[in-house]
């Protein structure tokens, strides 16, 4: 089995100071890693759709709580900022797959809906981008990628509690 780019830095490491611990690095080095490689993929079914992973993020968000959300509620169902969150709403309406409508009690507060183009298009994109994320994963068997996934889980939970971002 060939060593991945972390476990190189690893020897490295151990080799100009054998006392320190690189157990962290061999974890958290190899997710940022993967995360890097995945977003330099730029998710080839969303690329072809002109959207980026942020943008579909924030239609999938509406599509799958399937109702108006606030776009204080868009950033912290897809963690992100809201001066983020507003430019890419901007976009979403500029290319008709959103519409924001002004709340009837507070004139400070938007809704933001899916226009039928923007659902067309969540509908349609969802599944492929499914089948290129698994295509990702072809190398991992089932009980792997499940084991992956549960231990992923169980650090996610971890982080959200320690770090913030706990959602609900």
């Amino acid at each position: 089995m060939t060593d991945d780019i972390v476990a190189s830095v690893v020897r490295q490491w151990q080799a100009v100071n054998p006392e320190i611990d690189t157990g962290p690095m061999e974890i958290i080095g190899r997710i940022n890693r993967c995360a890097a490689l995945l977003q330099q993929a730029e998710d080839a079914p969303l690329r072809s759709a002109g959207l980026t992973r942020a943008e579909f993020d924030l239609l999938g968000a509406v599509r799958r709580t399937d109702r108006e959300l606030t776009p204080g509620e868009l950033a912290r169902e897809t963690f992100s900022s809201g001066a983020a969150v507003t430019k890419r709403l901007r976009a979403l309406q500029d290319r008709a797959l959103v519409e924001r409508r002004g709340d009837d009690r507070d004139r400070r507060v938007a809704h933001v809906r899916l226009t039928d183009e923007g659902r067309a298009l969540v509908d349609r994109l969802l599944p492929e981008q499914l089948a290129y994320e698994r295509s990702v994963l072809a190398g991992l068997d089932q009980p792997g990628r499940e084991e992956l996934a549960s231990r992923l889980s169980d650090l996610l939970v971890q982080l959200e509690g320690r770090l913030g971002g706990a959602r609900r």
